[in-house]
């Protein structure tokens, strides 16, 4: 097992974790104003833009990386664009894994977000006006404290969330070893070669992985919230 470790190629676990963390800090401000101003719309709007927000969560991975490669390609309106004005190409670039991730993903954050919003108490809100707070402000100093927790586990499971993509990233980035190839893709990849061996080393660090951020989300939840011993 050490040996191969050894020989092993650690790129794929560079290029998840270099999306997982792109890819999360633009969900979580992205999140973040989305839950907010979100609120703020009268129900029937709220309804709407919260199931266009929400949609990449139930459609399979692939529909959504079927639809982004439609949105980037070089023969799209959008990736010609990109690709004349920018120079920036994302189908079968590691950009693209950091889209497909970030759209995946994005609605844990913004669920999350919002459902911690929605638990604030309106009266500390009414007491930052009355105080004369600006509405930046209150946001800032007032809701975002109340609902740190919720936040903090919004932004773990959202960067679990973009480890460990695979369909969207297949369909935008391709597999390419050393630029796009993510853990996720590793593992099927040497799945189907027959190499169980190299295979079940990717998925114990998965694991491992993804056990320390649920444990670190639970902690999150447990921080600053006084419970009653019941044994």
């Amino acid at each position: 097992m050490f040996e191969i470790l050894k020989e092993l190629d650690w790129s794929p676990l560079y290029i998840s974790l270099k999306t997982g963390i792109a890819a999360t800090g633009v969900c979580f401000l992205l999140g973040l104003f989305a839950a907010e101003k979100v609120m703020r719309l009268t129900p029937v709007w709220r309804a709407i833009v919260d199931g266009v927000l929400t949609l990449p969560l139930v459609l399979p991975p692939t529909a959504a990386g079927f639809f982004l490669l439609l949105l980037f390609s070089k023969r799209r309106p959008l990736g010609i664009f990109l690709f004349e004005r920018f120079d920036l190409k994302v189908v079968q670039t590691w950009l693209g894994c950091m889209i497909a991730a970030t759209v995946i993903a994005f609605p844990l954050m913004y669920r999350n977000a919002r459902a911690a919003f929605e638990q604030v108490d309106v009266n500390l809100i009414y007491a930052g006006r009355t105080l004369g707070m600006s509405e930046f402000q209150i946001f800032y100093r007032v809701v975002l404290p109340a609902a740190r927790p919720g936040i903090i586990s919004g932004t773990i499971l959202t960067f679990a969330r973009a480890l460990g993509e695979y369909g969207a990233t297949s369909m935008l980035a391709g597999n390419i070893p050393g630029k796009t190839g993510t853990v996720a893709q590793k593992i099927a990849m040497v799945i189907q070669d027959g190499d169980y061996a190299n295979a079940g080393i990717w998925v114990m660090i998965v694991l491992l992985i993804a056990f320390a951020a649920v444990f670190f989300m639970n902690l999150a939840g447990e921080t600053g919230i006084k419970r009653r011993k019941y044994w």
